[in-house]
């Protein structure tokens, strides 16, 4: 081979060790970087000159014309990859319901809880006085003031309760806002990519990691699925649907209930729309709606991946009341409100109340009746008249009152007030009969109603609780779904970070394999440049000896 052709080759010698260390410098420099991928330098032998060919001979006469630098790559595993987004939207999914669980522990636990906890128990503990001495003027002053508290700190549990699906429900708003930014990215990027790598010399690697980056936060919100084109642009679809095409994406939108103003994400382009008389198309979410939250929560069903899904499900889509609890609307709460952690507790929370306040009601018009001839317990008007029903009987005097006119609403929470007359005068209640004596009967049955085992949680418990255990119950429910979600999530997380570990066994960059990276392309650079500097003394030589 002629000596000035050699030059050529440790030329490319030093050329190749020079880019291969700087893709390994490039490794060291990302080594926190999150979602970086390991690259990797492929050398190949440039095509061999063949001098002769001597069929008796070992092998043919040629010389190499030096080495290339044909690929930096990188190494990742498709099925890791898969098998790590899936999982982490898993995990995703039972640590957002872990975080509901924690809030609510803490409003029953520490905060309104501990104080409607302490009224329920007060007004425990004056009925039982009551029923000791039921004429007793304090007692009686007693007993309307505890209703009072009772209503006003069950209303601020339930506001808490409220509170946490309005943030809920900004969180949905703003996942479903940062899953369109992640898309309108995406496209982005596989313009970059297709850009980059449409002559088939560079590869976009930086680019990819950032993509795959995306793929993994995507697949943290929601169920996914995607595959690469021959381009290598990539498509995705969220929960089945197609989310992101080449370069294009059909974005998300939310719709807001009128009446509660929760956000249902859901697919414009697939939704029928209804317009009202003013011009304004109303979409139809029955067809659209990116979540059947009716769907059973069952990992076989992959119903439990991601933070979306379990944001819309721990909120619920209403405020929750006894109504929706109610044994003989058993299919409806299974359907509807038993796999919603805040509406759960919001029905069984509001039933407490409503058993409470009904009994108390029912025992009182009770005592009415059984005196028609008398003015105890009889509602009466600002001029002390006893009230009449439309037949002319008289109405009964009660505790609570309902707030709407409206009686199919109910006495919920939010629906009810104590009675204004026995706020002002609570001696009307009086609990003595018509012969003067005391009406201990009324005050036995307050008291029975509020120790009889005969309520339940919900229509899916058998267990009976009296109206005094029924709230410890309901914060050990609590506590109980909370430790279960919790150890799912937490062997979710293990399972999350063997799959990560082992990723990045292939993906991850190690500080001392790309040291030996180094000292290895280094050594190679000083060989090459050793070579050209023989070859030059050879020439040098040669122009000296045949100068003379």
């Amino acid at each position: 081979m002629p000596l000035f052709g050699s030059l050529y080759i440790g030329a490319s010698g030093l050329q190749t060790s020079q880019n291969a260390l700087n893709t390994t410098a490039h490794n060291m420099t990302n080594v926190d970087t999150k979602g970086y991928t390991r690259q990797q330098i492929l050398l190949n032998t440039r095509t061999y000159q063949t001098l002769s060919v001597n069929a008796s001979a070992v092998a043919y006469q040629q010389y190499g014309l030096g080495v290339y630098y044909s690929q930096t790559r990188q190494v990742r595993d498709m099925f890791l990859d898969k098998t790590y987004r899936k999982e982490s939207g898993r995990s995703a999914f039972y640590e957002t319901n872990t975080k509901v669980i924690e809030e609510m522990e803490d409003l029953f636990g520490e905060f309104q809880g501990v104080q409607f906890s302490d009224s329920l128990e007060n007004l425990w503990k004056t009925i039982q006085d009551l029923d000791r001495d039921p004429c007793d003027l304090t007692s009686q002053n007693l007993l309307v003031s505890r209703c009072n508290e009772f209503l006003t700190r069950a209303a601020l549990v339930y506001q808490g309760l409220s509170d946490m699906q309005d943030n809920l429900n900004e969180q949905v708003k703003e996942s479903v806002d940062a899953i369109n930014k992640y898309g309108e990215e995406l496209v982005a990027l596989n313009k970059q990519i297709m850009t980059a790598e449409a002559g088939k010399v560079e590869h976009a690697n930086d680019l990819r990691d950032r993509r795959n980056y995306i793929l993994d936060e995507l697949g943290k919100m929601g169920k996914i699925s995607y595959e690469e084109d021959i381009y290598g642009a990539v498509t995705v679809k969220f929960e089945g649907v197609d989310f992101l095409k080449t370069d294009s994406i059909n974005e998300m939108s939310v719709y807001a209930d009128p009446d509660t103003g929760f956000y249902t994400p859901y697919w414009p382009q697939l939704a029928d729309y209804n317009e009202t008389k003013w011009g304004e198309k109303i979409p139809v979410l029955e067809s659209a709606s990116v979540y059947d939250t009716t769907q059973e929560i069952r990992s076989s069903l992959n119903t439990d991946i991601g933070s979306l899904r379990a944001l819309l499900y721990a909120r619920g889509d209403k405020r929750a009341t006894y109504q929706d609890v109610a044994r003989e609307n058993a299919e409806i709460y299974n359907r509807d409100i038993s796999q919603s952690l805040i509406m759960n507790v919001q029905a069984e929370f509001d039933q407490l109340v409503n058993k409470v306040v009904t009994a108390i009601n029912g025992i009182m018009k009770e005592a009415a009746e059984s005196e028609p001839d008398t003015d105890y317990m009889k509602a009466r008007d600002e001029d002390g008249n006893i009230l009449r029903d439309s037949l002319g009987n008289p109405i009964a005097l009660q505790m609570f009152e309902m707030i709407s006119d409206d009686p199919a609403k109910g006495f919920t929470i939010g629906n009810m007030i104590v009675n204004e007359d026995l706020k002002r005068e609570p001696g009307m209640l009086s609990f003595r009969l018509k012969d003067g004596s005391e009406d201990k009967a009324t005050t036995a049955k307050l008291k029975a109603a509020f120790s009889e085992e005969t309520h339940t949680l919900n229509p899916n418990v058998e267990t009976k609780v009296s109206l005094i255990g029924y709230y410890a119950n309901l914060v050990d429910q609590i506590s109980i779904t909370g430790e279960a979600n919790k150890e799912i999530a937490d062997l979710q997380a293990e399972v999350v970070n063997e799959t990560f570990s082992a990723r990045e066994m292939i993906v991850g960059v190690s500080d001392s394999e790309e040291m030996e990276f180094m000292i290895k392309f280094q050594n190679a650079f000083n060989a090459s440049s050793r070579y050209v500097n023989v070859i030059n003394e050879m020439i040098e030589h040669i122009l000296n000896t045949l100068g003379r």
